[in-house]
């Protein structure tokens, strides 16, 4: 069980560190408490860029890292292996990130521009002949660099500079970022030399691509130190590699579109950081949306751990308009693919956008799957969730009608405001007590499904706080380049240590809170926070984390998912019960492995405990569950 952290929202005690906060005796006992056992810091490191001789700031979150110390706005080097030690002391594992796919524009990346040795080949580079500069167009004032069009990356590519347009733009906004490649201006090099480069950069124009093919191996040099500093020298236990499958960029023959995604060479580097990472006595985690088989493939020798991409689409759908059919195929598709469920890690919010890209179905976009009864192609299946999904969580009558849909294929909300929009709350900042309550039960039922399967469960302070979106008129020039993820990135105070902050250390303005702190919500008992704490001490006690998904059984009700849990042996078996739809769900489910045994209800979202239902012996059970509500039953 993991609590996934974002520094640049944590709201601070006086006088204290984001760094020093998150180490802080309170926290780490509270957690204990609650049952989290790792902490996923998200990016510390100094990110940004450098301008003549001064820093710039961040213009991703963090995710263009340019140096390996913490960044002063979080705390200090010091500071933080204080925090992994005393997490350690707590019983509770500090895991780190890594950048293997790109930087900022720091140091490395200014020197590659001005040809010093051999730091161009760091990155995925080249120098243009000053007779082609024409082709480049002109950097506006104040500017760096400038986008190129997919016509001019086409010239580029006939005249064998770069492998030519990729198969993907990732924050692909028209004017601003209509290809993956950028022209600098003109720089004067430390020979004298006045030059102008051509870079790659699959995220945004101050993130460049690092050069996994270069003879220097300037990209896992500086990737394997970071790993050694993480490791051995800040004391994480682990890593997340971020956009692992994006380390390669090759033009292929009589193809309009460079290979970017998923290429040979990724899965290569992902292996080999894997390895140095547990060589040096660490593990990891990545993120990486690609179909089930190229995921397996990817965790064959790589990565230890790997985000669920899979159900999470499938889940925020059956949230969005009580249809869990999807879940049910794709829980099938991943045991029918033989991949390891245990090795996903199930997630409600983090600092992405909500992110509804379900690669699976759109790579498979031909193949046919029976969902509630029904036939139908992966990509007939995947536009009419996203579709449906829109229509409910961004319609016109929606409280979220005015929030920005995002490029990656996702909603900006937080998914305490998801809920409310799935329920048609019109005003989530003024809502009652019930309203609150129908928002808690849904978020919970998220919970639920997303805790009661093989795997880590992780969360976020926006999960734990109930934080609401932040309004686009509270967030200034952070939404200049129309990255909207800022509205779900709003601060927030788990431990309530400064009631009257109205920005966090990292300067992003307060969420409204509709939970409240951590220690408010444990003193009520129907709290989030004490619901969550119970449901984990289900996980915890029978072993779901390291269980097997034994079976999804048929159904009638298309709002409802049924998991059958193998747990260890001394534990026994797991039934959990969700219910996404908005009536209720009596079912007669088979469940042969549990023939002639007994069922305690262990936990539910709404009703009371200590329920027994009989199990007949031919392994037919009836299961009553209440519209958006989820039960555990454990065998007696």
């Amino acid at each position: 069980m993991w609590f996934t952290s974002y520094p640049l929202a944590t709201i601070t005690g006086a006088g204290k560190s984001v760094v020093e906060t998150l180490g802080s005796s309170d926290l780490l006992a509270t957690f204990k408490e609650i049952g989290i056992e790792g902490i996923h810091t998200g990016p510390m490191r100094r990110a940004g860029g450098i301008s003549g001789r001064g820093y710039t700031p961040t213009i991703d979150g963090l995710f263009d890292r340019i140096e390996l110390t913490i960044d002063p706005l979080f705390g200090t080097d010091e500071q933080y292996v204080e925090m992994t030690r005393s997490a350690k002391d707590a019983g509770i594992a500090v895991i780190g990130d890594l950048i293997p796919a790109h930087t900022g524009k720091g140091a490395d990346f200014r020197l590659a521009e001005r040809a010093y040795k051999n730091y161009a080949g760091l990155y995925t580079m080249v120098e243009i002949r000053e007779a082609d500069w024409g082709l480049l167009g002109t950097v506006s004032e104040g500017e760096d660099c400038v986008n190129l069009s997919p016509e001019k990356v086409q010239i580029l590519e006939d005249k064998g500079y770069i492998p030519g347009p990729l198969e993907l733009i990732v924050f692909h906004d028209p004017g601003v970022k209509d290809s993956n490649w950028s022209a600098t201006d003109v720089v004067v090099g430390a020979d004298g030399e006045r030059r102008r480069w051509v870079y790659l950069h699959v995220f945004k124009a101050g993130q460049p691509s690092l050069n996994w093919l270069d003879p220097t191996m300037g990209a896992q040099r500086i990737v394997a130190a970071d790993i050694v500093h993480a490791l051995h020298e800040l004391g994480a236990a682990g890593v997340r590699l971020d956009a692992s499958p994006l380390l390669a960029v090759e033009g292929r023959l009589g193809l309009d579109k460079s290979w970017v995604e998923g290429h040979p060479l990724a899965q290569v580097g992902a292996n080999l950081i894997a390895m140095m990472i547990r060589k040096l006595g660490g593990f990891s985690f990545q993120e990486l949306n690609q179909p089930l088989e190229e995921l397996r493939d990817f965790t064959t020798w790589g990565a230890d751990l790997s985000y669920d991409f899979f159900t999470r689409p499938p889940y925020l759908y059956a949230m969005a308009v009580g249809d869990a059919g999807p879940i049910r195929l794709m829980l099938r598709l991943i045991q029918d693919v033989g991949l390891d469920h245990g090795m996903l890690v199930h997630a409600l919010q983090n600092h992405d956008e909500l992110m509804f890209d379900l690669t699976h179905m759109r790579r498979h976009g031909d193949q046919t799957f029976v969902v509630n009864g029904e036939t139908t192609t992966g990509m007939e299946l995947y536009d009419r969730m996203y579709q449906r999904a829109k229509d409910v969580v961004i319609g016109d009558e929606s409280s979220l009608s005015d929030i920005q849909e995002f490029s990656n294929l996702g909603f900006c909300a937080t998914l305490a405001s998801y809920a409310a929009a799935a329920l048609a709350i019109r005003d989530p900042y003024r809502m009652t007590e019930e309203e609150v309550a129908r928002v808690r039960a849904l978020h919970l039922t998220a919970a639920v499904f997303n805790a009661m399967q093989p795997g880590v469960f992780a969360l976020s302070g926006w999960d734990l706080t109930g934080a609401l979106l932040v309004g686009q008129e509270d967030l200034g020039s952070l939404l200049d380049d129309r990255d909207y993820r800022w509205m779900n990135r709003g601060a927030f105070d788990l431990m309530n240590v400064d009631p009257s902050a109205a920005l966090s250390a990292g300067g992003l303005p307060r969420a409204k809170a509709i939970y409240g702190s951590i220690p408010e919500q444990l003193l009520d008992e129907n709290s989030f926070v004490s619901h969550l704490q119970r449901i984990l001490r289900i996980r915890k006690q029978y072993g779901v984390d390291v269980s097997t998904l034994a079976s999804v059984p048929e159904i009638q009700s298309h709002g409802a998912v049924f998991m059958l849990l193998e747990c260890p042996e001394e534990s026994g078996w797991v039934l959990a019960a969700v219910n996404f739809g908005r009536e209720s769900a009596q079912e007669r489910v088979r469940l042969p492995e549990l023939a002639g045994r007994s069922l305690r209800l262990a936990y539910s979202t709404t009703s009371a405990d200590g329920v027994h239902i009989d199990v007949s012996d031919q392994g037919e059970v009836s299961v009553v569950i209440g519209p958006i509500q989820a039960d555990v039953f454990v065998v007696e």
